[in-house]
C-alpha cells in the first residue's frame, strides 16, 4: 500500500464525526455559482463538498484514503466519491465550475488543477504556509507554501482573493498558518 495512503487512512480511522466546513470557503460562498459541478480534491472527511452540495453544485469528492471516502459515503450518500491519488491522478481538462482544495500542495499538479475548471470556473485553495506560527500541520518544507508561492501557482487563472497574513499585525487574530485564494478561469 503506498505509504501516503496509509497515513491517511489511519489519521481518518481516528475520527469518528464530520469535518467542519472550511471558514474560509464559507466566508466567500457569495462567489459560489448558482449550480454546476464541483470537485473537492484532497476531500478528507467532505465537510467541503457537503458544503458545496448545500449550495446546489453536483459534487465529487476525491481522496487518497479509502476510510474518509467510506466515511464520505456514510456521511453524505449524496456525494460522488472516488478513491483516487490525485498526485497521479489529477483532474482532466474543462470539467468542473468549482474546485476547492484545502491543506493539500503538491506543486506538479497545479496546471492540471486550472485546467479542469471550466471558463468562468472557480478555484478555492487554502493550505499551510512555511512561516506559520503554529505547530498545525506538516512540518516538511515541501508541503509549505513560501511567501506568495500561492500566487505564482496559477498563473492563468484571475486573482479574486488572496490572504496570506503571516506575521503581521496581532497574532492571535486570523488564520496565521495559512495562505488562501480565490481565482477565476477567463471566459475565453
Amino acid at each position: 500500500m503506498n505509504k501516503s495512503k496509509e497515513k491517511w487512512n489511519r489519521i481518518y480511522s481516528n475520527k469518528t464525526e464530520p469535518a467542519s466546513t472550511t471558514a474560509f470557503l464559507t466566508q466567500h460562498q457569495h462567489l459560489l455559482p448558482s449550480g454546476g459541478h464541483a470537485l473537492d480534491l484532497a476531500s478528507g472527511l467532505g465537510a467541503n463538498a457537503q458544503f458545496l452540495h448545500e449550495n446546489n453544485l453536483t459534487v465529487d469528492a476525491w481522496d487518497i484514503s479509502d476510510v474518509a471516502i467510506e466515511r464520505i459515503n456514510q456521511y453524505y450518500p449524496h456525494i460522488h466519491t472516488q478513491v483516487r491519488d490525485v498526485e497521479t491522478q489529477p483532474p482532466e481538462p474543462n470539467q468542473y465550475d468549482v474546485i476547492v482544495v484545502t491543506d493539500f500542495l503538491h506543486r506538479p499538479i497545479c496546471p492540471q488543477i486550472s485546467a479542469a475548471l471550466k471558463p468562468n470556473g472557480l478555484l478555492f485553495y487554502q493550505t499551510f504556509c512555511e512561516h506559520k506560527i503554529t505547530s498545525k500541520g506538516p512540518s516538511n518544507p515541501n508541503f509549505l507554501l513560501k511567501n506568495n508561492e500561492l500566487l505564482e501557482l496559477f498563473p492563468s487563472l484571475t486573482v479574486l482573493f488572496y490572504l496570506e497574513n503571516g506575521r503581521y499585525g496581532n497574532l492571535d487574530q486570523g488564520d496565521r498558518n495559512r495562505a488562501s485564494l480565490i481565482a477565476a478561469k477567463p471566459a475565453g
